[in-house]
Protein backbone atom coordinates (compact mmCIF):
# COMPACT_ATOMS: atom_id res chain seq x y z
CA UNK A 1 0.00 0.00 0.00
CA UNK A 2 1.40 3.42 -0.97
CA UNK A 3 0.02 6.86 -0.17
CA UNK A 4 0.99 10.04 -1.98
CA UNK A 5 0.02 13.69 -1.77
CA UNK A 6 -2.87 14.88 -3.93
CA UNK A 7 -3.69 18.41 -2.76
CA UNK A 8 -3.89 20.90 0.08
CA UNK A 9 -6.97 22.99 0.80
CA UNK A 10 -7.37 26.66 1.71
CA UNK A 11 -10.85 28.06 2.40
CA UNK A 12 -11.29 31.50 0.83
CA UNK A 13 -13.81 34.32 1.17
CA UNK A 14 -13.55 35.73 -2.37
CA UNK A 15 -12.73 33.07 -4.94
CA UNK A 16 -12.09 35.45 -7.84
CA UNK A 17 -9.75 37.61 -5.76
CA UNK A 18 -7.86 34.49 -4.62
CA UNK A 19 -7.63 33.06 -8.13
CA UNK A 20 -6.21 36.36 -9.38
CA UNK A 21 -3.68 36.46 -6.53
CA UNK A 22 -2.40 32.92 -7.18
CA UNK A 23 -2.17 33.63 -10.90
CA UNK A 24 -0.30 36.92 -10.41
CA UNK A 25 1.91 35.82 -7.51
CA UNK A 26 2.76 32.22 -8.40
CA UNK A 27 1.55 31.60 -11.98
CA UNK A 28 -0.92 28.98 -10.69
CA UNK A 29 -3.94 28.29 -12.91
CA UNK A 30 -7.27 26.51 -12.46
CA UNK A 31 -7.18 22.98 -13.86
CA UNK A 32 -10.61 21.89 -12.65
CA UNK A 33 -13.61 23.31 -10.85
CA UNK A 34 -16.50 21.71 -9.03
CA UNK A 35 -19.74 23.54 -8.25
CA UNK A 36 -21.77 22.10 -5.40
CA UNK A 37 -24.79 23.32 -3.48
CA UNK A 38 -23.48 26.42 -1.72
CA UNK A 39 -19.80 25.88 -2.46
CA UNK A 40 -17.22 25.95 -5.24
CA UNK A 41 -13.94 24.05 -5.38
CA UNK A 42 -11.15 25.30 -7.64
CA UNK A 43 -8.01 23.22 -8.09
CA UNK A 44 -4.84 25.12 -8.98
CA UNK A 45 -1.78 23.68 -10.68
CA UNK A 46 1.79 24.89 -11.04
CA UNK A 47 1.56 24.06 -14.73
CA UNK A 48 2.48 20.41 -14.40
CA UNK A 49 5.89 20.91 -12.79
CA UNK A 50 4.53 18.75 -9.96
CA UNK A 51 1.29 16.76 -9.70
CA UNK A 52 0.39 18.51 -6.42
CA UNK A 53 -2.69 20.76 -6.49
CA UNK A 54 -3.94 23.58 -4.28
CA UNK A 55 -7.67 23.33 -3.67
CA UNK A 56 -9.45 26.61 -2.94
CA UNK A 57 -12.84 26.14 -1.29
CA UNK A 58 -15.36 28.97 -1.44
CA UNK A 59 -18.40 28.59 0.81
CA UNK A 60 -20.85 30.97 -0.84
CA UNK A 61 -22.63 32.06 2.36
CA UNK A 62 -19.44 32.63 4.40
CA UNK A 63 -18.95 36.31 5.29
CA UNK A 64 -16.47 36.24 8.19
CA UNK A 65 -12.72 35.77 7.74
CA UNK A 66 -11.40 32.35 8.68
CA UNK A 67 -9.62 32.00 12.01
CA UNK A 68 -6.13 30.85 11.07
CA UNK A 69 -5.00 30.61 14.68
CA UNK A 70 -1.33 31.37 15.04
CA UNK A 71 -0.91 30.64 11.32
CA UNK A 72 1.86 28.15 12.08
CA UNK A 73 1.08 26.11 8.95
CA UNK A 74 2.00 27.13 5.44
CA UNK A 75 2.45 26.03 1.86
CA UNK A 76 5.98 26.10 0.41
CA UNK A 77 6.97 26.64 -3.22
CA UNK A 78 10.34 26.63 -4.98
CA UNK A 79 11.24 29.04 -7.75
CA UNK A 80 14.02 28.94 -10.32
CA UNK A 81 14.58 32.74 -10.28
CA UNK A 82 14.42 33.72 -6.61
CA UNK A 83 15.43 37.36 -7.15
CA UNK A 84 12.80 37.92 -9.86
CA UNK A 85 10.16 36.30 -7.64
CA UNK A 86 11.15 38.50 -4.71
CA UNK A 87 10.91 41.60 -6.92
CA UNK A 88 7.45 40.55 -8.17
CA UNK A 89 6.18 39.91 -4.65
CA UNK A 90 7.65 43.16 -3.33
CA UNK A 91 5.84 45.04 -6.11
CA UNK A 92 2.62 43.20 -5.21
CA UNK A 93 3.19 44.18 -1.54
CA UNK A 94 2.42 40.64 -0.39
CA UNK A 95 5.68 39.78 1.42
CA UNK A 96 4.78 39.27 5.08
CA UNK A 97 8.05 37.88 6.47
CA UNK A 98 11.65 37.63 5.30
CA UNK A 99 14.50 35.55 6.67
CA UNK A 100 17.61 36.61 4.73
CA UNK A 101 19.86 34.39 6.89
CA UNK A 102 17.94 31.33 5.65
CA UNK A 103 17.50 32.75 2.15
CA UNK A 104 13.68 32.49 2.22
CA UNK A 105 10.64 34.70 2.54
CA UNK A 106 6.88 34.34 2.93
CA UNK A 107 4.00 35.93 1.07
CA UNK A 108 0.45 36.21 2.34
CA UNK A 109 -2.62 35.55 0.21
CA UNK A 110 -5.87 37.58 0.45
CA UNK A 111 -7.15 35.37 3.28
CA UNK A 112 -3.94 35.51 5.31
CA UNK A 113 -2.50 32.10 4.40
CA UNK A 114 1.30 32.15 4.25
CA UNK A 115 3.28 30.73 1.35
CA UNK A 116 7.01 30.14 1.82
CA UNK A 117 9.15 30.96 -1.21
CA UNK A 118 12.42 29.04 -1.53
CA UNK A 119 15.12 29.11 -4.18
CA UNK A 120 15.15 26.00 -6.36
CA UNK A 121 18.34 24.66 -4.76
CA UNK A 122 17.03 24.60 -1.14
Amino acid sequence: MKFHFAHNNFNVLDLEKSLQFYKDALDFHVVKKFEGPGFTLAYLSDGGITPHLLELTWLHDRKEPYNLGDNEFHLAVKVDDFEAAHTRHKEMDCICYENPAMGIYFISDPDGYWIEVLPENK
